[in-house]
């Protein structure tokens, strides 16, 4: 199925040298010997014994149609090698597709693996596929991940060719922020491949596999960040080259000439990005400096990802339009039909052509002529008299006692402003930005403000998953009461902003869903937005809802908040 490529995590994937970070004793044939990374060291795979264990371990005699916990149904053994087996499955619960590591538990690796997939599971992180039921029951320990359909593999995509410059930029701009969040919670990979590296129809790149790859492989590392971040910069090659940048042939990629050593993309094929082609041989050889510049080393993704965004940033290629081709004239114009253009042309040129009489110039037609001009002289009266009596009566109207609102100008709120409760963040995807803050919005104070984080490259909070929904700020009035208007100051003009109260039934709203009243239509704001309603709305929550942000000053970089709510009866 096309799907498999896509989905199952690729332990069997034995193809091609390791980083040279992550070098360990020679894999047996089918790939599935446990690995010690140690530095440039090639050390011991584990000990004799747990390697004679997990090789002489069996697969649990399971098959198509078996159901774990009564609810995870196997559909497809995708891997079944050292003991364990890979499959696609379906959750009958919630109904979809999934993919199942299964292992005996009296496994040497199953405990690792347990501990590995829930502590991936705690991350959490969009950019990794999710592990999502880590389980031990009935003498089995299995793991339960995303499957991911609409995604491919990079090692298909680079079958096809070296990646464009931006889309290379945007592979390790995304992996190394990806590894360094995780390190930074104590997880690491190990076995970043191109077959670990998913990239969805939008755009964006998912690694799959954190810690539990490992984990079922038996490799370990005593320097996993320089191991991860090596083999980031070897995937960074191969996107650029589309060779892998080891003498052994791996990952469907050819290797390097033997003898010639390690050597930069931008010598391997013409064209290559020199700033990229720096950056990967930066990530690769991290343990000294570049051939061609004396920049120093990334030995770890935070490390790397912080050279990325050093970097100028690459923009996507400019689409180009094809230019039609030029209008042909058929045969089938008047007076040519069956004939050849030249022929046409002929008879065209031959025939002369009558002169029209001079128009209306019968004593019928100079009659009509004459009444049809009163009709447009007695029009313009009449248009003109109107339009007279309505400035008039506008005037009249302005001069009315109690009417101080300039013509033109925004309607004045005439309720009073209602008192608030509170205010909170509206952050229901991710971590609140500042919830500290919130309340600075009901303080009475424009030069106090609820302010979000700088996000770089997409005004919709970074084009991050977790920031899907948007974020904003939610209004308590304590009770429901009648609104009549809303005045928001916003920290700064050029975002896009919407107004939406909650049901007058709704208690603690949190998601988008339960703001199912829209005060006003989604729109970019400028420093104020001020609505005011026709009819008044019942409802204690009001949420100033932001979409996308404005810019921060600096080239690509955006960020938002609001500064003042006042709500009005």
């Amino acid at each position: 199925m096309a799907e498999r490529s896509t989905a199952a995590v690729d332990v069997a994937d034995t193809s091609g040298e390791e980083p040279l970070t992550a070098k360990a004793g020679k894999a047996t044939d089918d790939g599935a010997k446990a690995e010690k990374v140690s530095g440039r060291e090639q050390d011991a795979a584990g000990t004799d014994e747990e390697r004679a264990e997990a090789i002489e371990a069996q697969p649990p005699e399971l098959h198509s149609g078996h159901k774990l916990a009564r609810r995870y149904r196997l559909e497809e053994c995708v891997t079944r090698l050292d003991g364990f087996s890979s499959w696609r499955a379906v959750d009958e619960k919630l109904r979809r597709a999934v993919g199942v590591h299964i292992l005996p538990a009296d496994h040497p690796r199953g405990r690792p693996v347990l501990s590995a997939a829930r502590s991936s599971a705690l991350l959490g992180d969009p950019r990794f596929v999710q592990v999502l039921d880590a389980v031990e029951e009935n003498d089995l320990v299995y793991v339960v991940h995303e499957w991911l359909p609409d995604a491919t593999e990079l090692t298909t995509v680079l079958a096809n060719g070296p990646l464009e410059p931006h889309d290379a930029y945007q592979l390790v701009s995304q992996v190394s922020q990806a590894m360094a969040a995780a390190h930074r919670e104590g997880l690491s990979h190990l076995r970043i491949t191109p077959g670990s590296v998913l990239r969805t129809e939008s755009g964006q790149y998912r690694i799959r596999g954190l810690a539990v790859m490992a984990a079922l492989r038996g490799i370990t590392c005593e320097s996993p960040q320089r191991a991860d971040t090596e083999a980031i910069g070897a995937l960074l090659y191969a996107a650029l080259t589309q060779r892998w940048p080891y003498e052994n042939d791996a990952h469907g990629l050819t290797g390097l000439p033997k003898g010639v050593g390690l050597i930069a993309p931008d010598q391997v094929r013409a064209g290559v990005h020199r700033g990229l082609s720096e950056l990967a041989m930066r990530a690769l050889i991290n343990d000294g400096a570049t051939a061609s510049r004396q920049e120093p080393a990334c030995t770890t993704p935070e490390e790397l990802a912080k050279a990325v965004a050093a970097m100028p940033r690459i923009r996507p290629p400019e689409t180009t339009f094809s230019t039609p081709p030029p209008y042909q004239r058929t045969g089938y114009q008047q007076g040519s039909y069956r004939q050849s253009s030249g022929a046409a042309q002929a008879t065209r040129a031959t025939q002369p052509v009558p002169t029209p009489p001079p128009p209306l110039q019968s004593r019928t037609g100079r009659a009509l002529k004459w009444s049809v001009s009163a009709l447009l002289i007695t029009a313009l009266g009449l248009g003109s008299w109107q339009l007279a009596d309505t400035l008039l009566k506008r005037e009249k109207d302005q001069d009315a006692p109690g009417n101080s609102q300039p013509a033109g100008g925004p309607k004045k709120h005439t309720g009073k402003v209602l008192s608030v409760k509170g205010a909170t963040e509206f952050s229901p995807l991710a971590e609140p930005f500042k919830e500290e803050d919130a309340h600075n919005v009901t303080d009475g104070s424009p030069s106090t403000a609820w302010v979000t984080g700088r996000f770089k490259g997409w005004p919709n909070f970074g084009n991050l998953p977790t920031r899907a929904d948007g974020s904003g700020i939610i209004v308590d009035l304590g009770s429901t009461k009648d609104i009549s208007g809303i005045q928001a100051t916003m920290y700064r003009p050029g975002q896009t902003v919407e107004i939406r109260a909650a049901a007058s039934s709704a208690a603690n709203p949190t998601t988008l869903g339960d703001f199912s009243q829209r005060i006003s239509k989604l729109g970019e704001a400028g420093d104020k937005l001020d609505v005011k309603l026709d009819q008044s709305v019942k409802s204690r929550y009001v949420l100033v809802h932001i979409t996308k942000l404005a810019s921060d000053g600096a080239s690509d970089w955006f960020r938002g908040g609001i500064s003042e709510i006042k709500i009005f009866s």
